[in-house]
């Protein structure tokens, strides 16, 4: 097969004009080339008047060596594929099936694949399945009770689960986890576009019928899901694991743990701290969401206020504030809602979800600054956890419960506001005004500021005096970190820490590529277990 790198057409062109520009690129006639695979796909918009698809590709033709001899461009070269690989079984006995606390992207990959080799993994999960769980976090949005076990944040999914589904990562992938993440994901109905997209995303509504198939496949392969099943304490034994109990009443004999344990689980933080299994505060950030109309965004990032083909636009902007923070867009929504992300009672947080065809009048984004255990008023590992309930509580406390929001001019004022602008609210939760500068620590104020001003000069209309900001945004990572070695342990043998919870991951695709390190790890250890 035959790379090319760097070949650009208009966003219309048909799937003919690219494998004429192929045959032009390569010099050979159309009918040389046998298949094409696009490998990514991203949008370069730089010119509004000229804004075109640029490719990777893979080219089959029965030219190949003629084409390489010939090939005088450094965007052309021989394709180099590489295929994950999970590992064979290791030799260790097993004498109980492996557990794995959680069922979001950390959890349910590694279940997948442990499931799929042999292993039969039992996988607790303090929530409802996905189907019952959509159905409580609705009832919550619409004034019902919340559910502490039951939420945006825990449940079936994860928290990601009411996100924007978005798929993109930072991490470095040599050995193809991310590759096999997406396809999976495609495996179990995502759209196939998202193994080539730069910016991926499966949106909330597709993204719960993939996480219910992949329960389905890992309990018809012999694991089990336990829902309703909150892990309360672990024993340990000279410093291994013996077993995990649930409920406070039930004991769970097992060797092997795999905490996928997300990053709100505080309450299993707790207990892990009383348990003496090291842990570590460390840095995340805090902020607000804002609300602009995504009619603004597109004309500013494609020069027209809905492109037909390109669907709504995204951004992401960053700022170094004067007093030395750093302020930054993250978990941007196109066409999306901000939610009530809460999960404890009498604290409220916010996070931005889109659906899949992101269609919604507004985009959304958290702005959120970063804040070290510097900030955290204590020393102990579960600082950051405290942190956060505080400002959680003084949003609470806020607006009555309901989510506090305000405009941007009358933030900047330190005032609240009375009525909306222009901008039309879209929520998911109940909604009041209040002042957040009331309840925000002076420094994260002045940082967004600071920061919504810098970022008026990359998209116009991005300070205006009526966007809609609401908060408070503080789950965006965990607060927490998990030590673990090599072979993916903690200080106690038999236990795995793993994804955004431990404080390895920082989204879908970070985590389910943790799940899949994890399943590698134990998997190489040990021989597969025999029901």
């Amino acid at each position: 097969m035959i790379r090319i790198n760097q070949l650009k057409l208009p966003v219309d062109h048909t799937e003919e004009a690219l494998w004429a520009k192929a045959a032009k690129t390569l010099k050979i006639p159309v009918k040389e080339i046998r298949s094409i695979q696009i490998i990514k796909q991203s949008v370069d918009a730089r010119k509004k008047e000229e804004i075109h698809f640029t490719y990777s590709i893979d080219v089959e033709t029965t030219k190949e060596e003629y084409v390489i001899h010939k090939a005088k461009s450094g965007d052309i070269g021989i394709s180099e594929k590489k295929e994950y690989s999970f590992p064979k079984p290791g030799t260790e006995r097993m004498t109980s099936r492996p557990v794995i606390i959680g069922a979001g992207p950390a959890g349910l990959f590694c279940g997948l694949m442990l499931a799929r080799h042999g292993y039969h993994p039992l996988l607790l999960e303090r929530g409802e399945s996905v189907e019952k769980r959509r159905e409580a976090v609705d009832l919550f949005w619409n004034g019902g009770t919340l559910k502490p076990d039951c939420n945006v944040q825990f449940g079936e999914g994860g928290a990601g689960t009411f996100s924007d589904g978005k798929l993109n990562t930072l991490v470095k992938d040599p050995l193809m986890r991310n590759r096999k993440v997406l396809e999976l994901f495609v495996e179990f109905g995502a759209d196939p576009s998202i193994l080539y997209v730069n910016k991926p995303h499966i949106g909330t509504d597709v993204l719960s019928g993939i996480v219910k198939g992949m329960r389905e496949e890992i309990i018809n392969l012999g694991g089990e899901v336990r829902f309703n099943s909150r892990v309360t304490d672990f024993n340990v034994k000279n410093g291994r694991l013996q077993g995990v109990v649930v409920d406070e009443k039930k004991e769970i004999p097992t060797e092997i743990l795999v905490l996928a344990i997300g990053h709100s689980a505080r309450d299993t933080f707790e207990v892990l701290d009383k348990r003496g299994i090291p842990m570590e505060a460390k840095a995340f950030a805090v902020g607000l969401r804002i609300q602009h109309p995504q009619e603004n965004i597109n004309r500013s990032q494609y020069g027209t206020g809905d492109h037909p083909i390109l669907g709504p636009a995204d951004y992401k902007l960053t700022h170094q504030c004067t007093n030395g923070r750093g302020v930054y867009s993250f978990c941007m929504c196109p066409g999306g809602y901000v939610v009530n992300a809460s999960s404890e009672e009498h604290r409220l947080a916010v996070n931005g979800m889109s659906y899949h065809k992101r269609d919604g009048v507004n985009a959304n984004s958290a702005l959120i600054v970063t804040v070290t255990p510097e900030d955290f008023g204590g020393a102990t590992p579960l600082a950051g956890i405290a942190y956060q309930r505080r400002l959680e509580e003084a949003a609470f406390l806020s607006s009555s419960g309901k989510i506090p929001v305000q405009l941007y001019g009358d933030f900047k004022k330190n005032q609240p506001s009375k009525a909306f602008g222009d901008v039309e609210p879209a929520f998911k939760g109940l909604y009041d005004f209040a002042n957040m500068r009331d309840f925000l620590p002076e420094y994260l104020s002045e940082s967004l500021i600071q920061g919504v001003e810098s970022f008026e000069r990359r998209i116009h209309g991005f300070s205006r005096q009526d966007a809609i900001l609401a908060g408070v945004e503080s789950r965006t990572s965990s607060p927490v970190r998990i030590p673990r070695d090599e072979a993916f342990e903690c200080s106690i043998n038999g236990i795995y820490p793993c994804g955004e919870g431990a404080g390895y991951a920082g989204g879908i695709t970070s985590a389910a590529m943790d799940g899949l390190k994890v399943a590698e790890a134990i998997a190489s250890r040990f021989d597969r277990f025999s029901l």
